[in-house]
């Protein structure tokens, strides 16, 4: 078996640009209730939570409105084991580990262990704008009974 060199220029910089975008996008989504998150995707792109598949830009402003009328809400994205690999396509497979605190209601509230643990697999596609998103699946690998957002 050979082992993939992640440690290429240009792999480090695509690993950079990926993981900026990553994390910019679980910032938005945390810090002002993901009211431009649709922008991070492609017009036709496919969004999966772990309760539900939408599909285009639109669905997925309508699900971050949704999530900020239900009332006050903290939550933390926390992207763990970050990795990427370029595809023949020009488009690249990000994947990495998502860790989510989460809970309905305003600060500070109770310090609990994340709600959820998930196996976070996306694809990115290079666009005249920059990099965006034209896939995310969230798989859960461990999850407790708090609701999430779905």
């Amino acid at each position: 078996m050979t082992i993939p060199n992640p440690a290429t220029a240009d792999r480090l910089v695509l690993s950079q640009e990926l993981q900026a975008l990553v994390l910019e996008y679980w910032y938005e989504v945390d810090m002002h209730h993901g009211r431009q998150a649709h922008l991070f995707y492609t017009e036709d792109a496919v969004f999966e939570t772990s309760l539900k598949r939408r599909q285009g830009r639109d669905a997925i402003r309508e699900f971050y409105a949704g999530r900020e009328q239900r009332g006050p809400r903290v939550s933390l994205h926390l992207v763990h084991n970050f990795r990427t690999v370029p595809q023949a396509d020009g488009t690249a497979a990000i994947n990495y580990v998502l860790a989510l605190h989460a809970a309905d209601g305003a600060p500070v509230l109770p310090s609990r262990p994340a709600i959820m643990l998930a196996d976070a697999r996306e694809t990115a596609v290079r666009t005249a704008d920059g990099w965006r998103f034209s896939s995310r699946t969230l798989r859960p690998l461990f999850r407790d009974d708090t609701p999430t957002t779905g």
